[in-house]
Parts: structure tokens; C-alpha cells; sequence
């Protein structure tokens, strides 16, 4: 069995070995140059700047002590990596959480400062003194995030007795004329109000007895959105274990929130996506009714294992997100944001897909670099599928089986994946849907597809590794009416 083992282990180093250090690499996802991130943390919009916080570990390609990175973009995609915002200290690691724009100065740390809350976690020599490890602090910046300073007078929430209680995503209720802070807290959500960003006292739990508790709760996020003029509040919760498809996923509720209590439309299941790497996403902070959304396109279950190199982690692409209903029912809806459209250039479109042929698309998609976007429209009561493949044999299937009404990404021999025995497996999604006509986008960057269903009621995002890149498109089809409306975009940075 070790000889096995160490054959795999061998061979896996090959693999590696014969690849550039970069040809993982995303080319319009934000990544760290170099060392390991995980969760999206303190994201906040202010003077024309997206500011993205995210768990960094400086020291090496795996989890460790946790600090917040910090990148900036004005466009949300040309991102500008700046010095570590916050660093462990004697209270413990930096854990995720938020940031707010404090327009009134409630804090008094002055008027328009920012203002991170997040999660101190301290050390396991520290846990078995108290028995706690975690609890809520803050820090703030007057020099718009350049540089920061923690509260004299942390932790501002004490931990009131239990393992989990982490991730503070903080908004200004305006109604109430108070800070909200939604928090995980083991199997559930808290609610805490504030004055001033120091002085918290809890409004109410949400959540024992509903959602999926295939593991902890994390990094929650609440907010509204609008639909047809109706307001509709969203709770969004990660989960580690327990998502869809195995691992780490986000659900989200539907629901009215009044400043104290949330509740829920439904008891139904729902998911922001169901592919296996869309973790602890959360939305920026003071965007308006604009809700901008991104997650770590990464996932518990192999997290430390994936075949890049000097790096580990990056982040989906920004969405914005929406509301869409169904038989009565309210979905999310997540679709990419409309700052993408300038890094679009379209190379083709063919009307309609002839019954009795395939398409093949790799003649125009082998200079594309494994980087475009290909959308299309089908008949609901037709299966098709979508081959990705590269010069080596490999290939990532994606395509809708109209049986089971489901989309799916197949990433059993799209690349390597002997790291971690249940990465090479197909991932389905429901068609949430009721139209008989169905749209899909594509959007594939290097080592990740992003798949956006039904104007975004449905997406899957997978991450895969491809010993050469993506060249191959070749699109197919079970029945005889044509697939219309087929696109191809490359997609490049602009300089």
C-alpha cells in the first residue's frame, strides 16, 4: 500500500513538475501573488475604490495563523495587492469579517472612517484555559484603508459561552438608526444591534431548526434586494460540511428582516451555487442597491491540496446579485457584473445548430488561451453537452440533461486530480426555471469554469486542472431542435 502510495505521490510531482509555476493561474480573477487566502473579508466601496480584505496566511502555501490581506480595484477585476491590513496579536488571529463606512462618526473614530469588525481567534494554549477561542473586535482606518489602527478596547463582543462564534458581517439599519451584526454562531445565526460599533446587545437567533446543518455555520451576510417593488431581505449562510455536492457551499433564505428578527419566506433548500468551489462569499459594503457579491473559489475538502504552486486560493468572479420568482417562490439570482463587458470581445456567432451535426468551436477557441465566455440558448425538452478539451485528452464536460431537468459540470478527466480523492466527479445542478427556453453562459479563465443558468437562478462554478490549456470546444445534442443564439467572447485585461 505505501509503494502505491508513493507511486501516486511520484507521479503527481511529474504532472506538477512539468508545468509552469503560473499555468493555474487566473488571468481575470483576483489571486495573491503568492502564499495561501481563503475567505473574502471587509469589503467595502468608497471614493470610486473596491476594497477586498481576505484571510491571508503570508508564511506559506497552507492555512496558518490568519491575517487580512488587502487588494484594491476601481473596475473589480485589475486588482492592486497592497501591505497586510491587519496581523495577529495578543488577543489571537485576524479571523474573516466586515467593514462600514461610519458616515456619522457613531464610533467616534471620525466622520467617514472605515471600520473593520471581525473575528479574534485565539491560540489553542489560550482555549484550554478558558474554554473559549473566539470573539468580536474592531479596527479602523482614517486614511481610507491605507493603514490601520485596532480598538484599545477589544474584543467589543465577548464570546457568551460558545465554541462557533464567528464571522460578523455588519450593516447600518437605517430604520432603527443602528448597526445590525449577523453572526455565526455554531448551528445558527445571531443577531446583534449597536449604537456605536462597541457596545453590541442581541436581538435574536435564527436557523436551529432550519437550512442544512451538514456542518458549521460561517460567514453569514444580510441584506434586500428588490423585486417588481417589492422588498425582499436575503440571509445568506456558509456551511462546511454539507453543500450540495459534497464539502463547502452557501445557502441562503429568503425572508423579512424588522431590525430584531428574521423570518423566512419557506423552509425550502436553496443554494447560491452549487458547484463545489463558491465558499464564505459575501457582498461590498456601502455600494447602494447595487449588491456585489464574491466568494473563494476554493473548497474545505481539498483546500490545501490543489496542484498550484507558489499560490493557493483566489475569488470567483464578481456578481451582482438579484431576485427572480417562480411559482411563487423567491430565488436568487447571481450574474456577472457589468464591469466584465469592457474585457468582452466577441469572435462569432452562428444562429442555430443543425440537428444531425455537431458543432465544433476549436478552431477559433485555440488562441484563446483557455479564457472566453461561450453563451447559448436551447429547448428545455432537449439534453446537449459541451465538451472542453485540450491537446493531452483531457476534457471538462458541461451540458443539461433534460431528464433530470439539471445542469451539471463533469470534472472526472478534466486535469489532474489524483490530490484528493473526491475532486474527479460530476456536479449537478436543478433547472429552477419553468420557461421552455434556457440560456447559459460560460465563462472559463484558465483552471475555473463558472457556469450562469436561466439569466442566473442557477449556477455552478468548479475549479479543474488542465496539463495544457483549454483548445478544444465541440457542442452536441440528443434531439432536433437547433440551439440558437451561440456566442464566443475571448476575455483579456484591458491595459
Amino acid at each position: 500500500m505505501n509503494n502505491i502510495r508513493l507511486i501516486l505521490v511520484v507521479f503527481l510531482g511529474l504532472q506538477i513538475s512539468n508545468l509552469s509555476a503560473q499555468d493555474f493561474r487566473p488571468k481575470f480573477h483576483f489571486s495573491p501573488k503568492a502564499h495561501w487566502m481563503n475567505d473574502p473579508n471587509g469589503m467595502i466601496y468608497h471614493n470610486g475604490v473596491y476594497h477586498l480584505f481576505y484571510q491571508y496566511y503570508p508564511n506559506s502555501t497552507k492555512w496558518g495563523p490568519m491575517h487580512w490581506g488587502h487588494a484594491t480595484s476601481k473596475d473589480l477585476f485589475q486588482w492592486q495587492e497592497k501591505s497586510i491590513a491587519l496581523y495577529p496579536d495578543s488577543l489571537g488571529m485576524i479571523f474573516s469579517g466586515s467593514a462600514v463606512l461610519d458616515e456619522n462618526n457613531t464610533a467616534g473614530f471620525g466622520k467617514n472612517a472605515m471600520v473593520a469588525i471581525f473575528t479574534h481567534h485565539n491560540s489553542e494554549i489560550e482555549k484550554a484555559k478558558t474554554g473559549l477561542h473566539e470573539y468580536q473586535s474592531i479596527a479602523y482606518s482614517t486614511d481610507e484603508g491605507e493603514s490601520w489602527k485596532k480598538y484599545k478596547g477589544n474584543p467589543v463582543l465577548p464570546n457568551p459561552g460558545i465554541t462557533d462564534f464567528r464571522d460578523p458581517k455588519v450593516m447600518w439599519f437605517e430604520k432603527g438608526k443602528k448597526w445590525v451584526m449577523t453572526l455565526a454562531t455554531k448551528d445558527r445565526v445571531t443577531f446583534y444591534s449597536s449604537p456605536d460599533l462597541k457596545d453590541w446587545k442581541k436581538e435574536s437567533d435564527f436557523g436551529n431548526n432550519l437550512g442544512a446543518h451538514g456542518g458549521v455555520w460561517e460567514c453569514p451576510d444580510l441584506f434586500p434586494l428588490t423585486y417588481n417593488g417589492e422588498t425582499k431581505w436575503i440571509l445568506m449562510v456558509s456551511i462546511n460540511p454539507g453543500g450540495p455536492n459534497g464539502g463547502s457551499a452557501t445557502q441562503y433564505f429568503t425572508g423579512s428582516f424588522d431590525g430584531t428578527t428574521f423570518l423566512p419566506d419557506s423552509k425550502k433548500e436553496k443554494w447560491v451555487d452549487y458547484g463545489t468551489d463558491n465558499y464564505a462569499g459575501v457582498t461590498w459594503s456601502n455600494t447602494g442597491k447595487r449588491k456585489i457579491f464574491i466568494g473563494w473559489m476554493n473548497n474545505w475538502q481539498y483546500a490545501d491540496l490543489v496542484p498550484t504552486k507558489e499560490w493557493r486560493g483566489a475569488t470567483t468572479l464578481p456578481r451582482e446579485l438579484g431576485l427572480n420568482k417562480i411559482n411563487n417562490e423567491f430565488y436568487l439570482t447571481s450574474i456577472p457584473v457589468k464591469e466584465i463587458t469592457p474585457l468582452l470581445t466577441p469572435i462569432g456567432k452562428k444562429k442555430s445548430l443543425s440537428f444531425d451535426k455537431k458543432i465544433n468551436l476549436s478552431e477559433t477557441v485555440k488562441q484563446l488561451n483557455g479564457c472566453f465566455k461561450l453563451s447559448l440558448t436551447f429547448d428545455a425538452s432537449e439534453s446537449f453537452s459541451i465538451n472542453l478539451g485540450n491537446n493531452k485528452g483531457e476534457k471538462l464536460m458541461v451540458g443539461y440533461d433534460s431528464k433530470l431537468n439539471s445542469y451539471y459540470i463533469d470534472r472526472t478527466e478534466a486535469g489532474i486530480s489524483n490530490f484528493e480523492k473526491g475532486f474527479a466527479k460530476k456536479h449537478s445542478a436543478p433547472r429552477i426555471s419553468n420557461s421552455q427556453t434556457g440560456k447559459l453562459d460560460l465563462i472559463l479563465d484558465a483552471a475555473s469554469i463558472e457556469v450562469f443558468a436561466d439569466e442566473g437562478i442557477t449556477s455552478i462554478t468548479d475549479t479543474f486542472f488542465p496539463t495544457s490549456p483549454i483548445n478544444k470546444l465541440e457542442i452536441s445534442k440528443s434531439g432536433i431542435k437547433p440551439i440558437t443564439d451561440i456566442a464566443l467572447s475571448s476575455i483579456s485585461l484591458r491595459k
